[in-house]
């Protein structure tokens, strides 16, 4: 039991004995003792008062002689105002930093065969256009929190689903026909994803001048986008794809193995994998299935052209169409049928969509669906909604091509990665190759940090020139303690200094303990991130890390410590803060350099 549940557990025993009242949980609160008081955590007696009708100190005096007697790491206390403030005794902090050094699992929870299963999907990209901004900021979001979660002993599959049909399939497919002359990845030199988006660009430009022409001559411009030539012959593409057409199948298969081609580089630039991917051209059909099993059973119903819809007024929502009235599924048809065969897959507890928050409706609708077809794990989904990245100049949008490609932003920070360590002089006893792994960790680093350290609900404003700095809350920050406290623990290998466990000294200096006190919040700061899926959490307790040690690093003499329990015991703090913030970044897919 740590610290703060031992005081917790005991404030209510003594709020029984002295005052005999019953304390509910949210009446008590310990919080981190004020820096300007004496002291390492801090109870708040006001909410007690009206029971003890006593004042505030006397309250206090009261409460705290009965812990310091009934808890024995309680060394002191003292009491102002209405706030009592616990001195918790050197031993126990050693105990915690022995504990934490020795324990390769410290904080982390090992799963078994009874620990949830929780399926997080996310990258979730579609086959007409590359990876963006917005799919960095998925990817990580989706693979950081599936690692916090094993870290909290969750069994957990990674999954994508890759929507690889529909009209915008069909958009680049009718482009590449009509004015793709032949060209080919092979031939043009151009990756797969970015040739098929530039066909959906190509797509969009010559509809917007169709549309023009359609509206100068007098058309309204719902019925113009309606009956563009170029839109027409997409949704006959999607109808002789659905109705497999050979022609279209060949096409469709030959631009999709181009881009999934192109996605698993990208993948494994960014360091993300999957355990599981699905594609909707495999679960749509299944999602169709279940749709008209919900008109025959009277959950869904259709309309004079043929169309299918599902009235959910009744639950605070809209209408929402299920089937189109050509018969041809819409997206949350295909979710349904995803749902339904991951169900199926895996004995699932918890499904957790990782999906940004213009589509927080969308769930909405899916949850109360799936409930309607009768799948009691419905309204059990949880959308993880996070918010937009936003560039400098505003929203991205892919038909326009106005997005922030995410090969070519991972190259633009390996080259600002490269070109300010070389400014620094950081790597210049390095060699070439060992450089520009470096480079390649610190620019990944800096990209990957920068998007998590944000509070996932927020909204967030991406900046390449602030994302790599060797100072402030950054990933580069952080990398670069590690390399100091490895420096640090290397020199002490060249000296023949042995590390080890079972530290004592006689005193602990405030940054000291301030550092001890950090390290031991790295399994409570698990807990949180994990349940509140927020790897934003872990991104800056990790920073908050680097800065204590930082500061400890420029008050104390580690190598050149004469007393050999000290050094020992500042070596065993800097290792085990080395290995915490290893183990933390991993957890948001950062790498460190053990050199930098």
């Amino acid at each position: 039991m740590n610290i703060e549940r031992l005081i917790f557990t005991i404030t209510i025993n003594a709020l029984k004995e002295l005052y005999n009242f019953e304390a509910s949980e949210d009446q008590i609160q310990i919080q981190n003792t004020r820096k300007d008081f004496e002291g390492d955590l801090t109870l708040v007696v006001f909410p007690f008062l009206r029971f003890s009708k006593k004042s505030p100190e006397k309250t206090g005096e009261e409460i705290g002689a009965y812990l310091e007697k009934n808890i024995e790491i309680i060394e002191s206390f003292n009491v102002i105002k209405g706030f009592l403030n616990f001195v918790i005794s050197k031993k126990y902090w050693l105990d915690i930093l022995n504990e934490a050094f020795v324990n390769d699992d410290f904080g982390l929870v090992k799963e078994n065969e009874n620990s949830d299963l929780v399926m997080v999907e996310y990258s979730s990209p579609n086959t007409n256009k590359p990876l963006h901004l917005g799919h960095i900021r998925n990817n990580l979001l989706g693979y950081s929190i599936s690692e916090i979660l094993k870290a909290n002993g969750k069994r957990v599959v990674k999954t994508n689903i890759v929507n690889d049909r529909g009209i915008h399939i069909c958009k680049s497919m009718f482009a590449w026909q009509k004015w793709g002359k032949g060209k080919t990845p092979e031939n043009s030199g151009i990756k797969g994803d970015h040739l098929v988006g530039e066909f959906y660009v190509e797509f969009d430009k010559h509809f917007r001048v169709e549309v023009a022409e359609l509206v100068a001559s007098g058309m309204a411009k719902e019925e113009a986008e309606n009956q563009a030539p170029s839109i027409i012959a997409a949704r006959e593409l999607l109808l002789k794809w659905e109705a497999k057409d050979k022609g279209t199948i060949d096409l469709w298969e030959k631009m999709n193995a181009w881009v999934y081609k192109g996605f698993d580089v990208t993948y494994k630039k960014l360091g993300v994998d999957f355990d599981k991917i699905y594609y909707e051209s495999d679960t749509y059909l299944i999602g169709k299935e279940e749709v008209l099993r919900g008109v025959n059973e009277g959950f869904f119903y259709k309309e004079k052209d043929s169309s299918v819809w599902a009235d959910l007024t009744s639950d605070g929502l809209d209408k929402k169409i299920l089937l189109r009235n050509d018969g041809t599924s819409v997206y949350i048809t295909q979710d349904i049928g995803t749902a339904k065969m991951r169900f199926a897959d895996y004995p699932i507890d918890k499904m957790v969509y990782v999906v940004g928050n213009e589509q927080n409706y969308h769930f909405q609708v899916l949850s109360v669906l799936l409930d309607k077809l009768g799948y009691d794990w419905g309204k059990g989904l949880h959308h993880f909604s996070y918010g937009m990245v936003e560039l400098p100049s505003g929203k991205m949008k892919s038909r326009e091509g106005k997005v922030v490609d995410a090969d070519d932003l991972i190259e633009e920070m390996v080259d600002v990665a490269r070109k300010m360590s070389t400014e620094l002089g950081k790597l210049d006893t390095f060699s070439e190759v060992e450089a520009e792994k470096v480079y390649r960790m610190i620019a990944l680093g800096a990209l990957k940090y920068f998007i998590l350290k944000v509070d996932p609900k927020k909204n967030m404003l991406f900046n390449p020139e602030e994302s790599i700095d060797f100072n402030g809350n950054t990933g580069a920050f952080v990398q670069y303690t590690y390399t100091r406290i490895k420096s640090v623990l290397r020199k002490a290998a060249d000296k023949n200094i042995t590390v080890h466990n079972g530290t004592d000294v006689d005193s602990i200096s405030i940054k000291e303990k301030d550092l001890v006190k950090r390290i031991s919040l790295f399994p409570a700061i698990l807990i949180e991130a994990g349940d509140n899926y927020s790897p934003a959490i872990l991104a800056n307790y990790c920073y908050e890390l680097a800065k204590e040690y930082n500061q400890f690093y420029h008050d104390h003499f580690i190598l050149i410590e004469p007393e050999p329990e000290k050094r020992n015991f500042r070596l065993v703090l800097s290792a085990t803060v080395g290995k915490l913030v290893k183990k933390g970044m991993s957890l948001l897919g950062v790498e460190m350099p053990e050199r930098m």
